[in-house]
């Protein structure tokens, strides 16, 4: 498995996900003195608002670090999951022009609706003449909220390049399964693994929607807290899976400041797991 650490975690609080708190050179750097291997790209720093020379300066940024890109995500309709996400399946050419600019090969869509999934399929078919793949995360509000309707979603758009992105924490606040029974169903697909570590209790102080579940409430707690995602259990399963690929941290606001927050969380995930 390879680290890689997603450029949310020097944007601003929400809902500004368009704001970085950090220029692409700080954060590149911070992230490879804590020894990841690439960053996830979202539109904060670069993506389909970019100029053609601002691509090529961020590339040129990464190369110099010696950094990969493991995922682009290109415009913040995806993370915020608003209701324009499909348009990323509709206008597909213009993203993957970004991912190719940067060097990757996987590209995060968001899906809200079965009529999404003829788009995906189409998006896909032209992903796969540049040779890149998609991924939609396991995520609130979406139709990858559940393991069994994301298994069932992946197997209707029915095509190699589509897979998951496995993220525990956003199971947790739709009550389903994220340990060994469901990483064991997903790792034919899973493209990437985006990890956080939320607390899901009725006291919890920050709030998010779910279909399944209406309202959840958590608090975001650091690395290793072992009243959140059970760590060692979730890289003993991939182990077992044979999964090879990138391992993002995606987590944001637990007090500590960037270049911190993102040593520690680094340190901690080579406590428990190995890492190339």
């Amino acid at each position: 498995m390879k680290l890689s650490l997603s450029t949310r975690v020097a944007e601003a609080p929400k809902p500004r996900k368009d704001i970085a708190l950090m220029p692409l050179p700080e954060l590149a750097r911070v992230a490879k003195n804590a020894g990841y291997r690439a960053l996830c790209m979202r539109a904060s720093q670069v993506g389909v608002q970019s100029s053609p020379q601002e691509l090529k300066e961020a590339r040129k940024v990464l190369d110099g670090m010696g950094l990969r890109v493991s995922m682009v995500s290109g415009n913040n309709d995806v993370p915020n999951n608003n209701d324009r996400v499909v348009m990323v399946l509709r206008e597909i050419g213009k993203h993957l022009d970004v991912a190719e600019a940067l060097g990757a090969d996987l590209l995060r869509i968001g899906m809200k609706a079965h009529t999404d999934i003829p788009w995906a399929r189409r998006a896909c078919d032209e992903a796969a003449e540049r040779g890149m793949r998609l991924a939609h995360q396991c995520h609130v509000c979406s139709l990858f909220e559940t393991v069994e309707m994301s298994l069932q979603v992946v197997r209707e758009v029915g095509r190699k390049n589509f897979g998951i992105i496995y993220e525990p924490s956003n199971l947790i606040v739709c009550g389903q399964d994220y340990g060994q029974k469901t990483i064991r169903a997903l790792a034919p697909y899973m493209f990437n693994v985006y990890l956080q570590n939320w607390w899901n209790h009725p006291d919890g102080k920050i709030t998010i929607g779910t279909w399944i579940n209406g309202p959840v409430n958590y608090d975001l707690l650091p690395f290793g807290d072992p009243r959140g995602v059970d760590f060692r259990a979730v890289f003993a399963a991939l182990a077992e899976t044979g999964y090879d690929g990138y391992v993002t941290v995606h987590q944001v606001g637990t007090g500590m400041d960037i270049p911190t927050g993102v040593r520690q969380f680094a340190d901690y995930l080579r406590s428990v797991a190995s890492f190339e």
